[in-house]
């Protein structure tokens, strides 16, 4: 595997770093993440608050906008963007999605430099389109964007911004706001898991290979993640350059109903199950978050009696580690630290991951006996499991 050690999300070369992959679009990075939710004021508020995102843009009603209200926040290199249908317009597809799925990712967006060429290449191989090359404009500039279906009802969206200089998108204002809680330490997406149903993990597998040129990074079954109750199987698939890494999530026969199926049953489908975002100081990251009232999956204290013995020596101190639940795994190339926030909707879906890396390239393999076990007296706590 190629050496990343101290490597940020977008400040390195376009080389292929994983030459197996075609990586014929390119992709240069995660442009927005973009959540269809009940009430988008209110979610900014929360992510604002809790997160630590700060205000970027806007789009509605005061901007011409007439079919959505958006709101769109920044932290780091993230941009999540919230949106929520009007009652007037073409909006059937927002609502829907609402009704379904509750709050949840729609759209994960692809920053690419041409965006024709890459709606083009992928629909070649078998993508399904959803909109086709369209050029928007404003007095800033023009975008480029275009959009293909993946699993259940989330899409991508090619965005070609190289001709733009306003602060978002083309209809989208800058959104002033004397509320500016402090960020928390956020830096950039390391990667989003998407869950799948029964038999289809090698499915998309395949369609991220064959369609967007990524290469498998590396794979779980059911004995890589299981306990006495539960089981997945996980593929990991990335882009040559190693910016966007999708884990795809398959169930695997257990005892009890797995996380992927109660994600499943909740969600409606196939989706989005966790973004994991990086930081470079989680126990800050995580002291904030749980002060502005984030609630995290508790890991017993008994996993701490041990990982010294796994991880061997860590520049953090254990015993803080321990006090906020923050697991940590090791591998050839170094160690990480990472810690999962419970659901953050009222159905147990979308959570997010912090996530810091110390030269580990890996997924916390050592971690997952410890997090499903953590996971499952949750479900057992929601009449689920």
């Amino acid at each position: 595997m190629a050496d990343l050690k101290n490597v940020d999300n977008f400040e390195y070369g376009l080389e292929k770093i994983f030459p197996e992959a075609d990586d014929f679009l390119p992709i240069m990075g995660t442009d927005y993440v973009e959540f269809y939710v009940g009430n988008a004021k209110q979610a900014a508020h929360f992510y604002k608050t809790a997160l630590g995102f700060q205000s970027l843009a806007y789009a509605g009603l005061e901007t011409g906008v007439t079919d959505r209200t958006s709101y769109v926040l920044v932290q780091g290199k993230i941009r999540i963007v919230l949106t929520t249908p009007m009652p007037s317009g073409n909006n059937e597809e927002m609502i829907e999605h609402i009704v379904k799925h509750g709050d949840g990712v729609k759209v994960v967006a692809l920053w690419v430099e041409d965006a024709t060429k890459a709606w083009e290449e992928t629909t070649k191989r078998g993508a399904k389109s959803y909109f086709e090359p369209r050029v928007e404009k404003d007095e800033d500039g023009e975008v480029v964007r275009a959009g293909i279906h993946t699993y259940g009802d989330t899409v991508h969206i090619f965005v070609e911004r190289k001709n733009y200089n306003g602060v978002f998108l083309p209809g989208y204002e800058k959104w002033e706001s004397h509320y500016n809680p402090s960020p928390v330490g956020l830096k950039y997406i390391d990667h989003m898991v998407g869950n799948v149903d029964w038999g289809q993990m090698n499915v998309w597998g395949q369609f991220y290979r064959e369609v967007m040129g990524f290469a498998q990074l590396i794979s779980f079954d059911d004995k890589d993640i299981s306990t006495e109750y539960t089981a997945l199987m996980s593929k990991v698939m990335t882009n040559g350059n190693g910016r966007i890494k999708f884990p795809i999530n398959e169930p695997a026969e257990g005892k009890k109903k797995s996380q992927i199926e109660e994600y499943l049953d909740f969600y409606g489908g196939a989706g989005v199950q966790h973004i994991a975002v990086a930081t470079d100081d989680i126990v800050f990251t995580v002291s904030e978050m749980k002060k502005r009232g984030i609630e995290f999956l508790y890991v017993p204290g008994t996993y701490y009696d041990t990982v010294g013995d796994r991880v061997g020596e860590i520049a953090e101190d254990m015993e803080l580690l321990k006090k906020h639940g923050i697991m940590v795994d090791r591998d050839d190339e170094g160690y990480l630290l990472q810690i999962f926030t419970k659901p953050l909707t009222d159905r147990p879906t979308l959570f997010f991951e912090i996530i810091q890396r110390k030269g580990a390239q890996s997924f916390g393999k050592g971690n997952f006996k410890a997090l499903f076990e953590s996971i499952e007296a949750e479900q057992a706590r929601r009449g689920t499991l």
